[in-house]
């Protein structure tokens, strides 16, 4: 079954409800999901990236499977976040934008996530550092620690993970870093003028230094994956606990976090199920943030919810290349409260069609991209290119923007208006409107209302 087909069965509704069974068999199936803050993809040593030092994950891809093609939905701290803890789409629940402070989205309050789920299934839950989705009720857990620092937060988790208690644990483990302001104490120093700057930034100063701090932060963030990993070996929870390491979102800079391009949603997951017996290699299922709760639940033995979108990776990540997992969505309203810019998107093997629903405005910037080193440096020197694309393409962008991305991985070849590609324009418009009628997506009446 592919992910189209999948999607045909899905509830259109606006609200979750949830379907609950015990766990089955081993009770001891404990669960760490891991999240760090605005990671892109290659930004890991087991990603490829030199300039990095993380042996946490780097000895976790060994341990498990390091996915090539996984995806969030939504390049956006809160709406991510609540994707992944439902396995639904941000405009199904509600969380159309950032949780916190004035800009205040929330999803449904009778929206039921996996700490919800598992909380009434048994599990004792905790999520320790960022916690960055509404209302506390949709998304509630036993324990709430606290503490940033990840080593220390690594340190407040032991008591959860060496206790004796029947009951099988589900921890959400999620850093600050490396999102700005790039919190890098303890990570050793990485000269700049070392860093090769990826295709989609410009090749200035400012933007290597930040490269540098970025670095350390990801260094730092991934000190807490070391830790985890050793308490869970010391106190004998290692062979009954699944460890899945993702990002919410891309790295923060303009031309990734908050775009549908490749390097907003592209990112890293690496899944250790402790019962498959094959470990350290790679497979290219397009894995969705999506699919990342009923692979949870799946490896808890816990049903989920009827409204839940994505579908469980259990058996795909036993293979290098699993057949039917060839195409992924994306969806994405806001970020910030000023920020309304919606997008939808489909990524298949070799193309993107990304529909700009609002795409007469000029597109919005995050307050912490706009005032990055990099982005100022960008206006002051009043540059008109920013990495391959033009700053006024960033800017300023069509209803639709069609990519080959085997041929144009930069994605600035638009090929929408070209009439050789107008069958393939209009299979993917098609694509996009029936992924929207079947999950509920109010931004469907813009096809024909405007």
């Amino acid at each position: 079954m592919n992910r189209r087909e999948f999607m045909v069965g899905a509830a259109a509704l606006p609200i979750v409800t949830s379907a609950l069974a015990q766990p089955a068999g081993n009770t001891k199936r404990n669960v760490i999901l891991y999240i760090t803050d605005d990671q892109g993809r290659n930004d890991a040593a087991c990603y490829g990236n030199p300039h990095v030092k993380t042996p946490g994950i780097d000895a976790l891809a060994k341990e498990g499977v390091r996915f090539t093609h996984a995806f969030c939905t939504t390049p956006s701290c809160s709406p991510s976040r609540s994707v992944i803890l439902t396995g639904t789409h941000n405009h199904t629940t509600g969380q159309y934008g950032l949780a916190h402070a004035k800009h205040h989205f929330v999803s449904f309050d009778t929206v039921k996530s996996l700490p919800n789920i598992l909380n009434e299934a048994g599990y004792r839950t905790s999520n320790a550092g960022k916690y960055h989705t509404q209302p506390e009720s949709a998304y509630h857990f036993q324990e709430y620690i606290k503490t940033t620092a990840p080593v220390d937060m690594a340190e407040q988790c032991r008591p959860l993970i060496e206790s004796n208690a029947d009951a099988p644990f589900f921890l959400c483990f999620c850093t600050t870093e490396p999102h700005r302001k790039f919190q890098r104490e303890g990570s050793d120093p990485i000269d700049p003028a070392t860093l090769p700057v990826p295709s989609h930034l410009p090749d200035i100063p400012e933007c290597k230094q930040e490269l540098a701090e970025y670095y350390m932060s990801i260094e730092r963030a991934d000190s807490g994956l070391v830790r985890l990993m050793e308490i869970l070996k010391s106190s004998g929870q290692w062979e009954d606990t699944l460890i899945v390491f993702v990002s919410d979102n891309g790295m923060p800079w303009p031309g990734a976090k908050t775009t549908l391009y490749e390097p907003g949603i592209n990112l890293p997951c690496v899944i250790r199920d402790p019962r498959n017996e094959r470990k350290g290699y790679t497979c290219d299922a397009m894995f969705s943030w999506v699919d990342v709760a009923p692979t949870i639940l799946d490896y808890c033995g816990v049903q989920p919810p009827a409204i839940v979108q994505g579908r469980s990776a259990i058996e795909a990540i036993k293979e290098e290349h699993p057949s039917g997992w060839d195409e992924i969505y994306c969806s994405h309203s806001f970020h910030e409260v000023t920020m309304y810019y919606p997008m939808r998107a489909v990524r298949t093997r070799k193309h993107k069609l990304i529909y700009n629903i609002a795409h007469p405005l000029p597109f919005p910037y995050a307050s912490d991209l706009w005032e990055s080193k990099t982005w100022q440096a960008t206006r002051e020197r009043v540059l008109t290119s920013y990495g391959k694309r033009t700053v006024a393409a960033y800017q300023n962008r069509p209803k639709f923007e069609l990519y080959d991305l085997e041929a144009d991985p930069d994605e600035i070849n638009n090929l929408a208006a070209d009439p050789a590609h107008a069958t393939l324009l209009a299979e993917l418009q098609q694509r996009i409107r029936g992924f929207q009628e079947k999950t509920g997506d109010q931004w469907r009446l813009k096809w024909e209302r405007e």
